[in-house]
């Protein structure tokens, strides 16, 4: 029996080891279990960032897009300003040389003014003068003389129509 007590206790301590092996062949089970939950929370994690650097991917390239449309209107307006520009420029001097010239017509235009006022002031152009201002007083007088029968022929109806009237 001595045989079978011995091949009891190796069987047990077999048992023993099994047990053992089992226990962490469990406790593996329970770490890749584990280790498998955290891949999946990963490879969920992994899928969430793969969707944002898409969306940032995809904002990235829409910013370059509109910052390259932007440079590009900025240039055409940089370049429509310096044509603005060189046409004001253009125009002042323009400007500048058509004042210059209207005041050099002004002036000659004055000089012949002057000129026409010393030629004018000759002896016939002062008869011409006082002859009009002779003309003209006759005319107001004539005028006046013409108002004067007109208030006269008035008065004269209306006593011949007060008279009439009265008859």
């Amino acid at each position: 029996m001595e045989d079978s007590g011995a091949i009891l206790c190796q069987i047990s301590i077999f048992k023993e080891m099994l047990d053992q092996v089992n226990r962490e062949i469990e406790a593996n089970i329970v770490v890749t279990r584990e280790i498998e939950s955290q891949i999946g929370a990963c490879s969920e994690m992994e899928s969430n960032l793969s969707l944002k650097e898409a969306e940032l991917t995809r904002s990235f390239l829409a910013s370059q897009f509109e910052i390259s449309g932007l440079i590009s209107v900025t240039a055409d307006s940089r370049n429509h300003v310096k044509l603005l520009e060189d046409e004001i420029s253009r125009l002042r001097t323009e400007h500048s040389e058509l004042i210059t010239r209207l005041t050099e017509k002004r002036e000659e235009f004055v000089k012949m003014c002057f000129g026409f006022q010393s030629d004018s002031e000759d002896t016939e152009l002062r008869s011409l003068v006082s002859e009009k201002e002779f003309l003209e007083n006759e005319v107001r007088m004539l005028e006046e003389k013409n108002l004067d029968v007109k208030n006269s022929i008035l008065a004269y109806m209306e006593d011949e129509m007060k008279n009439l009237l009265s008859d």
